[in-house]
């Protein structure tokens, strides 16, 4: 693919989170929506804040964007002060037709990616996702599917396959794609489980539990769980989130 999707990236910018190692590489295909943002008590106002705090927190910015352009990314950014950061981060994704979010943990080289696939919805936006990001990289490319005892060979060909093909479409080698099924098992737990033999995680927004999982927890604790970075792939929305 040439085209650059857009990744949103949202750093806690005064609160001791910056850009992890391997990261602006990971992302040197991409266009980069660095979003720098504080959570603000709900009795400050943000103009009052972004007095106080505008300058420190445009120069560890500055520092942030430079890495990823000097890494091969495209970047815009943004500063923002607010009462709720889930608000701000979905409007952000709003705004700038983000294709996908990244949950910055620290990575190597990246050799082996996993994409959990749960159903056919939000397939064609995942795949432009992996395309886009991992097409001229040297890596291997895992499909995951956890099936129920409903679901037939047919049904697990039919999802893996399609997308096996949208993959190879957006210009991916066929011979970096595999894929891999479990069956009855809980496929929040099976997902973290697999993922620990891999450097990085592509998941598409669709399934809620896994949504929640990655932006509904303390970072500490996803780092825990998802030791690589993890791309959220968004499903796609209707209008913009109204601004806080």
């Amino acid at each position: 693919m040439t085209d650059r999707l857009s990744i949103l990236v949202p750093i806690r910018v005064l609160e001791g989170e910056s850009v992890p190692e391997g990261v602006p590489e990971l992302l040197a295909h991409a266009h980069v929506v660095l979003l720098g943002y504080h959570v603000i008590p709900e009795q400050t106002a943000p103009g009052q804040a972004r007095m106080q705090f505008e300058d420190r927190a445009t120069e560890r910015l500055d520092e942030y964007q430079e890495m990823f352009e000097d890494a091969g990314a495209t970047v815009e950014r943004r500063l923002v002060f607010t009462h709720n950061g889930q608000k701000t981060i979905d409007r952000m994704i709003a705004e700038h037709d983000c294709m996908a979010v990244l949950v910055p943990n620290a990575t190597g080289p990246v050799e082996d990616v996993l994409v959990p696939v749960r159903g056919a919805i939000g397939v064609d936006r995942l795949a432009r996702v992996v395309a886009s990001v991992f097409g001229e990289m040297d890596a291997d490319v895992t499909l995951y599917h956890v099936a129920d005892e409903d679901t037939t060979d047919d049904d697990i060909q039919t999802l893996l396959g399609g997308l096996a093909d949208r993959l190879a479409e957006f210009g991916m080698d066929p011979s970096t794609i595999e894929t891999r099924i479990d069956r009855d098992q809980n496929p929040f737990d099976a997902i973290v489980d697999v993922s620990d033999g891999f450097d990085t995680v592509v998941m598409g927004e669709t399934d809620p539990s896994l949504a929640t999982f990655v932006f509904g927890m303390p970072a500490d604790q996803v780092a825990n769980r998802f030791l690589g970075p993890v791309f959220v792939a968004q499903r796609e929305r209707p209008s913009a989130d109204e601004d806080e």
